[in-house]
């Protein structure tokens, strides 16, 4: 069974979230890895975290997201990150954080957020206008694609199947 390392960085360079994920497989979707309820995360140097529930996490090969599908009992059934593209590794897999997040709720609300975040960091770190434009974009797309487009409708079950 192959492990990944998963890490987000912010644009500063610093760490954000990272754990181990095991691989899955990949689609025309990108790469899928899942983790267990049980699994362990990490924000920076922060206290570990385990997780309530089983997550399929997909990583598209040349777009600006991650998405997260959690399973039950999480409330939140997909969280997509706008990010930098990933940088595939053998056993890691590398991206920018760019705040923005798109969220499904298991009750089928959803919505955008950080959009605050995003404007502060535009400044804070000098965002290259071509960064921000294509984060804008990806953002724009989620934010219509997790309630009408694969593999945000189906596809993802069967990878949270696995990850149980």
């Amino acid at each position: 069974m192959r492990e990944v390392r998963v890490v987000y960085r912010k644009y500063d360079g610093r760490l954000h979230w990272h754990q181990w994920m095991r691989y899955l497989g990949e689609d025309q979707y990108g790469v899928w890895l899942g983790a267990p309820a049980g699994a362990v995360a990490q924000r920076g140097d922060e206290p570990e975290i385990t997780m309530a529930a089983a997550c399929a996490q997909l990583f598209p090969r040349d777009r600006w997201f991650t998405a997260s599908f959690n399973d039950a009992p999480q409330k939140t059934l997909i969280y997509c990150d706008v990010t930098t593209p990933v940088t595939f590794g053998e056993n890691e897999f590398t991206m920018v954080d760019l705040d923005l997040d798109v969220v499904k709720r298991r009750d089928g609300s959803f919505y955008v957020d950080d959009e605050d975040e995003f404007a502060e960091h535009q400044v804070k770190y000098a965002y290259p206008p071509d960064v921000i434009r294509a984060a804008q974009a990806s953002c724009d797309w989620l934010a219509t694609a997790v309630l009408t487009e694969e593999p945000f409708l189906t596809v993802y079950k069967s990878y949270l199947d696995q990850a149980r």
